[in-house]
Parts: structure tokens; C-alpha cells; sequence
């Protein structure tokens, strides 16, 4: 009984996503939600009740998934005798990546999050602070053992470049841009490579 409920939230979901990933929070409109879905404002309002619950459940929906996997990497990369700076940043940064190429409509999500971070949306903002900011903080105390020369102000200014630079990347909006012959997973592993090797060099910067 609940699979047409389930059905049609999650086609909400999906057009919302793809929308907010064109026309950004502010231009895409609940009514060409509601078309690209073909559903109507009702189905809306039952589901999610605003357009602001809508916008929040598009991140809940990838950004549970994505942390959970984010902090098993982490608790993976401290385990062993010696954790390595790399290594944690690509527990960071890899899960990304993975998410970036979900056929599933992941490199849409991640040019929805490069958007909440262009766009000055203070409650999403404050959202995405409330309920995923402690996974950056976990981070930064695993980097706060791993670099003791950094003070807390230094340090997330660089992880803050960081994560910008990753979703610069992973939403595809940089000048580096993947060649006919080269696999749009190949040209991503590429790019977190180059990224995991130019944020080792400068977090470990005097």
C-alpha cells in the first residue's frame, strides 16, 4: 500500500534535485517541480509541506548516506599505528567521488551542494551546519592530532578550501573538462587524485 507514496516522494525528490542542479534554490520553482515530477501541488505540500522541507530532504536523502560512509573511512584510516594525511583526506574525499558517479542522479546532488555553498541561503546553511556539520568536525580532529602546528582558525580556513575545492570539481563546473576518450569515472578518479595530492601539500604548509 505505501509503494505509490514511496514512488511518487521519490520522483519529487529526483525532479527537485535535477531542477535545483539547473536553476539553483531560488529559480526553480515548486511549479516546475511539480510538472517535471507530473504530479500536482498536493502531492507536494502531503510529502514535504514547504518548498523549504523539499530542498532539505534532497540533502538528507545523499548527504546521510554519503557522511555515514564518509566516517567509516575515517575510523579506517585512524586505525592503523601511523595514520597518514592522505589517507584521511581521501576518506573525505573519495565517498564524493563514489556519490559524484551514482547514475542515480549523484553528479546532479553535487551541483546542488556547490549551489548551498554559492548561494547565501542563511537557514540552509544553517541546516546543513546543524545536522552534518560534525562530520568536518571529526576531520578536523583527526587533522588536529596529524598537524599540531596549525592552530583551529588555520586549520579551517584549509579545510574549508578543501571542501570547496571538492565540489568545485566533483560538479564539474572547473575549466579541466573530461576528453572524448577518457571515461567520465576515470576523469573523476583523476580529478580526486590531483585534489587528494594538492590539499596533503597544503595542509601540511607551515
Amino acid at each position: 500500500m505505501n509503494a505509490p507514496h514511496f514512488s511518487t516522494k521519490e520522483r519529487i525528490l529526483g525532479a527537485a534535485e535535477t531542477l535545483f542542479a539547473r536553476h539553483g534554490f531560488a529559480g526553480a520553482s515548486l511549479r516546475q517541480v511539480t510538472a517535471a515530477a507530473n504530479v500536482n501541488l498536493a502531492a507536494v505540500n502531503y510529502h514535504f509541506g514547504s518548498k523549504d522541507n523539499l530542498i532539505e530532504e534532497v540533502f538528507r536523502r545523499r548527504l546521510d548516506e554519503l557522511n555515514v560512509r564518509r566516517i567509516e573511512a575515517l575510523n579506517a584510516a585512524l586505525a592503523v599505528d601511523a595514520p597518514k594525511i592522505d589517507e584521511v583526506l581521501a576518506a573525505f574525499i573519495w565517498p564524493a567521488l563514489d556519490l559524484s558517479l551514482d547514475e542515480a542522479g549523484g553528479h546532479a546532488f553535487m551541483r546542488v551542494l556547490a549551489r548551498a555553498y554559492a548561494e547565501h541561503d542563511e537557514r540552509l546553511r544553517r541546516f546543513l551546519s546543524d545536522n552534518y556539520g560534525h562530520v568536518l568536525r571529526e576531520f578536523a580532529a583527526a587533522f588536529t592530532r596529524l598537524l599540531p602546528h596549525l592552530g583551529k582558525e588555520e586549520l579551517y580556513w584549509r579545510l574549508d578550501f578543501i571542501t570547496g575545492a571538492l565540489t568545485h570539481s566533483m560538479a564539474d563546473f572547473g575549466p579541466m573538462k573530461r576528453r572524448g576518450t577518457v571515461s567520465e569515472e576515470a576523469h573523476r578518479e583523476r580529478a580526486a587524485e590531483h585534489l587528494i595530492r594538492f590539499a596533503t601539500a597544503g595542509l601540511v604548509a607551515p
